[in-house]
């Protein structure tokens, strides 16, 4: 059994080192502080509790909502600090201020045709953003790399898993 002031382990949802810029946009931002703002006034105090209610008892070697309770805070301040981190390194894009909207950049959306003629809506966002069912695909992704700085109408070859497919740009907005 370990003891329970051990330290914690290493942030697992850490960003790799480097000179990266992490970029969000502003509904991006919103949404990670929205979660922190969550964690900080309502699941940790929720969860101090229990763990108090639960010291209470006696025996913490044997108290399995103890043990548990520990456990679920330290997961709870390991998200706290990487959704610190994340916001105070992230630079908040808003794609309505796009002085460029012939080419794609940080934040378009844009409306693809692959090669058999089927039309998707996409948005290029941070990682931290990402939902593929919901259109938001990461600036990182092949496809969103492959677009970056691509103008409407050219057409793109992306390396996929699956194999290359070949998509043209048929609109970009920046809602």
């Amino acid at each position: 059994m370990q003891p329970e002031d051990e330290a914690d382990p290493p942030d697992e949802e850490e960003a790799p080192r480097g000179l990266t810029r992490l970029y969000l946009t502003r509904a991006g931002a919103e949404r990670l502080h929205a979660e922190l703002l969550g964690l900080l006034k309502t699941e940790r105090p929720r969860v101090t509790a229990e763990v108090s209610a639960a010291a209470a008892q006696g025996d913490r070697s044997e108290n399995a909502e103890y043990i548990y309770g520990k456990k679920r805070l330290r997961e709870i301040d390991r998200r706290i600090r990487f959704l610190q981190r994340r916001l105070d390194n992230s630079t908040v894009v808003d794609p309505r201020e796009q002085t460029d909207p012939s080419r794609v950049y940080f934040g378009a959306t844009l409306v693809l045709e692959d090669e058999d003629g089927k039309r998707a809506v996409y948005q290029l966002v941070g990682a931290d953003e990402t939902d593929a069912r919901g259109g938001r695909i990461s600036v990182d992704s092949p496809l969103g790399r492959a677009l970056l700085g691509k103008q409407l109408g050219a057409s793109v070859t992306v390396v996929r898993p699956r194999g290359e497919v070949d998509v043209t740009i048929i609109e970009i907005r920046y809602e």
